[in-house]
């Protein structure tokens, strides 16, 4: 915008003053809002954020405050810190013994016994000692085949159900053995506490994700709904390649797959994704599950609970719920892509453009 203030008699202050309070309202008008962005590491993945504020408005300090909200979250529940709160009830072989929890392992372990409960078990967080015998616990990518005999020994220490939770904070363990990995949902918990963190400094307006994991709030700069790229389920597909777009306002968002983790024997697939009821790799060619919900945490932890229950499964579950809504993807045995939408799915999608 032009400056013509050259053009008119600068003589009457009183008119000056007026001029150029008109002057400043429509500058701001104009330009009243901007973008600032932070990005990061935590949980072993990335975090991006966009935040929407007034043209003059600060965020200073809240990039520190926001990886101060991550480190406290991680440790309390990343199994990879010998010192956190989930690694030391693991190497509690204590059973019935009180195991006093912080805020926020009692809020995620809220939300996964609901999703435990909801899905009938497809989502355990028990399920780590799966997939260690079957070579996913770790990044050295030890596959192997266990003997059947080998899963019926584990499956009697597998169950989120042999985990009490009291609502003065406090985990008790029925069996000894039990242990904890909440990695399928944590992420989701760590997107919501970082929106949660962001409003408190009265920003309405900003896209939160770690690790593909999202929760949108209000609008973008331009006032449109935020647009969230689902990556292409295939494998060796760049991680910028686009399969569908979603619209989100007030929305969390999760999707889960198994065409980036897995291992192939003789021609057979064996997925990450294992089925915590009878301890073997999920088999049913759900290859990817997008969630949205009301929160990032409870889609985080469906998303993976659908994977398990299959697209039929999966679709009567999600259609019996309120506010939730899913995108199941399924690989034909001819090798195509067959899409199977929840009732409300399809009022979220949209184009990249």
């Amino acid at each position: 915008m032009k400056n013509n203030l050259t053009n008119f008699d600068l003589s009457s202050k009183p008119i000056t003053v007026i001029f150029l309070s008109f002057f400043f309202l429509l500058f701001v008008s104009c330009g009243s809002k901007k973008e600032v962005q932070f990005s990061g590491k935590t949980m072993g993945t990335t975090y991006h954020i966009t935040v929407v504020t007034g043209y003059f408005s600060t965020t200073k300090n809240l990039k520190d405050q926001i990886d101060q909200r991550l480190e406290e979250i991680n440790q309390s529940m990343s199994t990879f810190r010998k010192d956190s709160e989930i690694s030391r009830f693991n190497a509690n072989q204590i059973a019935s013994e009180k195991f006093k929890i912080s805020d926020d392992f009692f809020n995620v372990m809220t939300v996964a016994k609901t999703v435990y409960d909801l899905t009938g078990g497809a989502w355990d967080g028990t399920v780590k000692p799966l997939e260690n015998l079957w070579g996913f616990g770790n990044s050295e990518n030890n596959y192997r085949i266990p003997e059947k005999s080998e899963i019926a020994e584990l499956l009697p220490d597998i169950g989120f159900n042999n985990i009490e939770i009291s609502s003065d904070h406090y985990l008790i363990k029925k069996k000894a053995p039990l242990s904890l990995d909440l990695a399928s949902i944590a992420k989701g918990y760590g997107v919501d506490q970082v929106a949660v963190l962001i409003r408190t400094h009265g920003i309405k307006n900003f896209l939160v994700e770690i690790g593909g994991e999202v929760f949108a709030a209000g609008f973008r700069k331009d006032g449109k709904h935020w647009k969230i790229g689902i990556n292409t389920p295939q494998t060796g597909s760049p991680f910028d390649q686009v399969y569908k777009v979603v619209n989100l306002h007030d929305k969390g968002f999760a999707t889960s797959g198994d065409y980036r983790n897995y291992f192939e024997v003789g021609g057979k697939r064996f997925s990450h994704i294992l089925d915590p009821r009878n301890g073997y790799p999920v088999s049913n060619g759900v290859v990817s599950v997008s969630i949205v919900a009301d929160t990032c945490t409870f889609a985080d932890g469906l998303a993976t609970a659908v994977m398990v229950l299959g697209h039929k499964k999966g679709l009567e579950r999600i259609n019996s719920m309120d506010r939730t809504e899913c995108m199941i993807v399924v690989r034909t045995h001819d090798g195509k892509s067959v899409d199977y939408y929840s009732k409300g799915f399809k009022t979220y999608m949209t184009s990249l453009n």
